[in-house]
């Protein structure tokens, strides 16, 4: 790691972002890799310009420093299962293949040779005192965890209904209605029973956090919404909530708006109050939002367009959409009872438990992003925790899919939220995992694909949303976010766009996460040169956390095959430790 003299700067809607000097990083972060380089054309620019800012740069070929967390038999492991997950037979295979070995073995040998593998390589243990040792070594080499109860039911949409109790709702598969079709394979969701087994899941997310909270400093814990209330309601929830965002566009359209970017698109209120008087709508929309409310100039945004949603039980005559099979206006939420209502509610007591336990232990929560028929609900209902929990520091993080067309938008818009209701955004920004599956949901379905059209479309939105973020830390300082990614090219162009905005890692506004398991390469050297860094740490007994081993393996398919560098590096390092003698390598800590 070497560092270079410059003086970035930031000019964004006419405001100077004066940079903030940062050059305090300990010795234990610096040792080994820390070279400073000054050119002639950076002291002439330190000469005009004042003290320069130091650039930081990590390198990420060192297998020394990135592998020195871990003993000969842990990288061995590595490329033994590296291997075997880049073959697509092994893959698609795989629960058969599991099955059939706990029926050879039986069950408590077939545990144990998967606690020397797979389930030895990606997670940390069966529960919060095994993990303990672990969560302690990568934090001594400067990387944190995000902790998460792995126990997971492999579920699909239809399951979902079939298996929902008192199952005495329909689904109204629509054309352009993400929510009919198969749900992605293997895809992580919690089966609804019952009330009381929502309030075990809570129990088990308050332990997680106690565990976060007593083994790490300023850890996060992982927390999945369908775990907390009845999954058809975050369906319906979700439809009601698509339906609105749609409606809002076809509104855009009408006045001219159509193609532009959502924070972009405003709509006149006299010319909607008199479009959908013309389609039979009787609400009084412009005196709503004229009255002492957010339409002083005579427009609405998205963000006012959703404040109906937020005061829906004031605002119920106002809350219509069109019914496109009886060319008709028809109120958005006729099916949406009021124990729905009341379920919504109850799922938000218990992320509300959850939240001020995460808040008394100094624990962040971070709410993972789901199956996309779930995800706008999710997304709602981790604001309402934002609104209240992140005024003055991010205590809730909420994760962007940035495969989705809609990544953009998604992200801009709840930004501009947290600055106009004065609460701090916090994200994890991730690229997503079902692709296949969701395009070929679409195609089943009839439906526009939600996905971007390839990986390098979804690296660009992935990119585009980081940049976002980035400039809103530098010129507001009122965000924090993630950079949840394997991919060493966008590490290094968050690295970029860091130095050239004057954010250090010292400022814990930017962090990295990766997967236990996977790219040591980029986690270790990161945290080793002070940067935030978390390993995704999952838990839970063997038996239970197969469905989670198994999705693993289905999503990071394409990566697998596409490890051959970290491959390259393990075998380096190996080859290394055997010339020099250090192949009984003990980390020290």
């Amino acid at each position: 790691m070497s560092y270079v003299k410059t003086v970035p700067a930031l000019v964004r809607a006419g405001a100077d972002i004066h940079l903030k000097r940062w050059t305090g990083l300990t010795e234990r972060r610096l040792r080994s890799t820390v070279a400073p380089v000054q050119t002639e054309q950076d002291s002439e620019s330190s000469r005009q310009d004042g003290p320069a800012e130091e650039m930081i740069r990590v390198d990420f070929e060192q297998t020394r420093e990135a592998y020195k967390s871990k003993d000969s038999l842990e990288l061995l492991r590595s490329l033994v299962v590296f291997k075997l997950c880049s073959y697509d037979f092994l893959v698609d295979k795989n629960k058969e293949i599991m099955d059939l070995g706990k029926m050879v073995m039986g069950q408590k040998a077939f545990e144990q040779f998967m606690k020397m593998t797979f389930y030895g390589q990606f997670v940390a243990g069966e529960d919060h005192r095994a993990i303990r040792p672990l969560l302690q070594k990568n934090q001594a080499f400067g990387v944190g965890s995000v902790l998460d109860y792995s126990v997971e039911e492999d579920i699909h949409q239809e399951e979902t209904e079939k298996k929902e109790m008192g199952a005495k709702y329909t689904t109204h598969k629509q054309p352009g209605d993400r929510r009919g079709g198969r749900g992605p394979t293997g895809a992580p969701t919690y089966l609804y029973a019952d009330e009381a087994k929502c309030d075990q899941h809570m129990e088990t997310f308050l332990k997680c956090i106690k565990a976060s909270g007593g083994s790490l400093i300023d850890g996060f814990s992982a927390i999945k919404m369908t775990a907390l209330g009845r999954p058809q309601v975050l369906l319906r929830f979700s439809e009601v909530l698509v339906k609105w965002r749609r409606f809002f566009s076809f509104l855009a359209a009408q006045q001219g708006k159509d193609g532009e970017e959502a924070l972009e698109q405003k709509l006149q209120l006299q010319q909607l109050q008199d479009f959908l008087a013309g389609l039979g709508a009787k609400g009084d929309f412009h005196g709503w939002f004229t009255q002492g409310r957010q339409a002083p100039s005579g427009t609405i945004d998205m963000l006012d367009w959703n404040s109906l949603i937020d005061d829906r039980t004031k605002a119920s005559d106002l809350l219509v959409v069109p019914n496109v099979e009886i060319g008709e206006l028809e109120p958005l939420l006729e099916r949406f009872t009021v124990e729905e209502e009341n379920q919504i509610k109850r799922i938000q007591q218990r992320m509300d438990v959850l939240a001020k336990h995460a808040e008394d232990n100094g624990v962040r929560l971070m709410v993972d992003a789901e199956q996309t028929y779930f995800q706008p609900a999710i997304s709602r209902l981790t604001l309402e925790m934002q609104r209240i929990y992140n005024r003055e520091k991010p205590v809730i993080f909420n994760t962007y899919q940035c495969y989705l067309k809609e990544a953009y938008d998604s992200v801009t818009v709840d930004v501009e939220l947290s600055r106009r209701e004065g609460w701090c955004f916090g994200a994890k920004l991730v690229r997503g995992a079902y692709m296949y599956q969701e395009r070929e949901r679409a195609e089943e379905i009839g439906y526009e694909d939600p996905i971007n059209p390839d990986y390098e479309s979804t690296n660009r939105m992935y990119h585009r949303c980081l940049d976002y973020v980035l400039g809103e830390i530098a010129l507001n300082r009122n965000a924090n976010v993630m950079v949840a990614s394997h991919n060493e090219e966008t590490v290094k162009h968050t690295l970029r766009r860091m130095n050239e905005l004057g954010l250090g890692p010292t400022d814990n506004k930017v962090c990295f996460g990766q997967l236990l398991g996977m790219c040591d390469q980029i986690s270790f050297p990161l945290g080793q040169a002070g940067f935030p860094v978390y390993k995704y740490v999952p838990y839970g007994p063997v038996s239970e956390v197969m469905p989670y081993l198994s999705r693993r393996a289905q999503e990071n398919r394409g990566f697998m095959r596409g490890a051959q560098k970290e491959r390259e590096l393990l075998w380096k390092e190996l080859k290394r430790r055997l010339s020099s003698g250090e192949l009984l390598h003990r980390p020290a800590f």
